[in-house]
């Protein structure tokens, strides 16, 4: 129905918001994900992906790295939040093993302790490292890991939109 209306119009479209992860591991087992999850999600972006020029969007929070080729032979393109501050989720291996198979839109800087607890300058440092590690050869789209919560200082919001400028 969204096709019908929009065509061909957006450029990605959200798929699943389901989390799969915590702060130390999945939610579910990879036996569980693919007998409960996976092929509703293979349908519905086979769909997109035969019917539309759209990249297909999930989001899961957490510790999901042994997930994520479950994700990807499912069909998704884009991944979110890429919650690199959770158990297992090292960006340079994340970038390595996965990069080349789905975007990571996020985990450009740590919503947990870098940017509300660090210096503008300690958020610069992050900002710039994860670029430099998840940029190369296309596939990442800069967002914070979550979303940027109330009393998170100014100056260190700015800190991380200066970097995200420079870099473009």
């Amino acid at each position: 129905k969204i096709y019908e209306t929009v065509g061909n119009k957006i450029e990605a479209v959200f798929v699943s918001g389901t989390d799969f992860g915590a702060q130390n591991g999945p939610f579910i087992s990879k036996d569980s994900y693919r007998e409960l999850f996976k092929p509703y999600h293979i349908k519905v972006n086979k769909w997109i992906h035969d019917n539309t020029d759209w990249k297909t969007f999930m989001h899961s929070c957490g510790a999901i790295y042994d997930l994520i080729p479950e994700f990807i032979d499912a069909g998704f393109d884009i991944l979110n939040p890429v919650q690199i501050s959770a158990a297992g989720m090292d960006p340079a291996k994340l970038k390595s093993e996965y990069g080349k198979d789905i975007t990571f839109w996020g985990g450009g800087i740590d919503t947990q302790k870098t940017l509300p607890f660090g210096t503008p300058e300690q958020v610069k440092e992050e900002a710039k490292r994860l670029i430099d590690i998840f940029s190369p050869g296309g596939g990442f789209v800069f967002n914070a890991i979550h979303n940027i919560q109330a009393g998170v200082p100014v100056d260190n919001i700015i800190a991380m939109f200066e970097v995200v400028r420079e870099y473009r």
